[in-house]
């Protein structure tokens, strides 16, 4: 009897490790890069550097930052020229050659400014790896479009563990579809059916994103991608929106408002919405956000909570793709333009200084908290597989506002992942600065812990908690990495009286806690990277 018992025991045991294994073991090891640029008009008169109205001296420095950063590939959200001519767009298909020759894709979309019939059939001759062909799609596969007068102009591809739409919503190759009404634009609504099966089509454990031109609540442009105002086309936007959220789609990235901006944009009824992010500026212009907002102007309620903004500023985007998680870092770079009628604009090429702004992101296995100015950050609490984590303490102290006079919102970002060396899974934070800045609102961080995987002595000596990892990989007392404060350990529950640099332990709730004020991949762990007991 006993022999059966301890042969079921380790048949179990042998199933519960497979199984975590299946679960935990990442889909794709490698994690990989994408890079994202907006609009590239050059407006002004050309300098030397910008010829047919195409910003060349800007996306020349910007192709630079992609080849450093190794991204697989760059994919452009419209707006390619100023005067959308063939000239003009065989111009910027020349600008990517520097991309191509590093073996990096680009895979553009038009916008307003190459709207014509003529630009479309263009378009499709300068760059024929938006239909799937020559030697410039590096790796990516399964190309649709949803007919062949889109074909190549609206257009979806899988890489590796991603699926990418790109929606474009102007004239077509036989002339049809023309965008002038705006009111009454189809454009989109017409490609509804395509871009929900294309959505649907993809693994639930991979990501989806989703491009156009134009926005889905602009800050300058009052157009949208449906429509003349936000008001516009309710029911299509609820089934857009509504889409993209029944397929797990996090980000809708557009152009056209030549402004850094990061928003929640719900639909008309309220059921759904969508993490928008409008791109930087990559051009000689540069718009002023509305005041009112186009969202407080059009729509009634209000749909869209402002997380982020920058203007007046040449700026880039780096998406990390690494298994079940995606992050975001917002590069730009300081340009001066010169106000001229209401808009902002540049007549020399400036030598742009890229630094990096904001981090975002999320983890297809973790929880987003939506938190305004002057609410707590103790909502914030997520579990996986036996870890639970919790912000005991801390307030969104931000009063930073947006161009159109609205507060900022954060959204906090939970993911996880399991990690050798440590007594808890670890759970990546990200949202919780301001944009420019990298320190948080201090705030108080708790984990729970395997005690079979410590030394009780070394909890005791105040040797075990909340960790990060150090440049060598090795778990280091995450109170270390703080912005100010005073290191301090208290073998017993956090209290609210706590400051900055406080960490300790709680052996009767298997609890670790510290109070820091930074964004990382935290868990409990030894620190100084000493083995774990087993």
């Amino acid at each position: 009897m006993r022999r059966e018992m301890l042969r079921r025991s380790v048949f179990r045991i042998f199933v519960f490790t497979t199984l975590m294994f299946i679960v935990c073991a990442p889909a794709f090891a490698q994690s990989w890069r994408f890079g994202v640029m907006s609009d590239t008009q050059w407006t002004t008169p050309d300098d030397g550097k910008n010829p047919n109205s195409v910003a060349v001296g800007i996306i020349d420095q910007i192709n630079d930052q992609f080849i450093k950063a190794h991204v697989q590939f760059v994919i452009q959200v419209g707006d390619l020229t100023d005067n959308g001519t063939n000239p003009a767009l065989d111009t910027r298909a020349q600008a990517a050659q520097a991309l191509y020759n590093a073996r990096i894709g680009f895979f553009p979309l038009r916008g307003n400014h190459e709207s014509s019939q003529a630009a479309a059939q263009e378009f499709q001759l300068d760059f024929p790896q938006t239909q799937g062909k020559g030697r410039n799609i590096v790796g990516a596969r399964k190309f649709t479009s949803p007919s062949a007068n889109l074909q190549g102009l609206s257009y979806s591809f899988t890489y590796r563990n991603a699926k990418f739409v790109l929606l474009d919503q102007f004239t077509r190759l036989d002339g049809t579809g023309s965008s002038s009404n705006e009111t009454n634009n189809t454009n989109i609504a017409d490609q509804l059916g395509w871009i929900g099966s294309t959505l649907a089509d993809k693994r639930r454990d991979t990501h989806a994103f989703v491009f156009g031109h134009k926005n889905l609540i602009g800050q300058n442009h009052v157009d949208f991608l449906l429509g003349s105002d936000p008001s516009q086309n309710p029911a299509v936007q609820n089934s857009f929106i509504g889409t993209l959220q029944a397929n797990g789609v996090r980000y809708y990235i557009s152009g056209h408002d030549h402004t850094h901006h990061r928003s929640i944009v719900a639909s008309p009824d309220g059921l759904s919405k969508v993490e928008q992010l409008i791109g930087a500026s990559d051009s000689s212009k540069f718009y002023i956000p509305a005041i009112p907002s186009n969202d407080e102007k059009y729509d009634t309620p209000r749909r869209e909570t402002p997380i982020a903004q920058q203007v007046n500023e040449v700026g880039y985007y780096i998406f990390t793709v690494d298994d079940s998680e995606v992050t975001v870092d917002y590069y730009a770079a300081v340009v001066n333009p010169t106000l001229v009628d209401g808009e902002y604009l540049l007549y020399a090429t400036p030598t742009l200084t890229f630094v990096k702004q904001e981090t975002f992101g999320y983890n297809l296995n973790g929880t987003q908290f939506v938190i305004p100015e002057g609410a707590d950050y103790s909502t914030v609490h997520d579990g996986f597989w036996g870890t639970r984590a919790q912000i005991l303490g801390g307030t969104n102290s931000s009063t930073m506002t947006d161009g159109s006079n609205r507060p900022l919102t954060k959204t906090v970002d939970l993911g996880w992942s399991s990690v050798p060396g440590a007594a808890s899974n670890a759970l990546t934070l990200l949202g919780m600065a301001d944009l420019g800045n990298a320190n948080t609102d201090s705030y108080a961080l708790s984990l729970t812990y395997n005690p079979w995987q410590t030394h009780h002595e070394r909890i005791a000596r105040g040797e075990f908690g909340v960790a990060v990892k150090d440049a060598r990989g090795k778990w280091i007392n995450a109170v270390d990495q703080n912005s100010g404060g005073s290191k301090s350990f208290v073998l017993g529950p956090w209290n609210s009286s706590y400051g900055l640099g406080t960490y300790g332990v709680d052996p009767h709730t298997r609890t670790a806690w510290a109070v820091v004020n930074y964004n990382s991949e935290f868990a409990a762990a030894e620190f100084s990277g000493h083995c774990q007991k087993h």
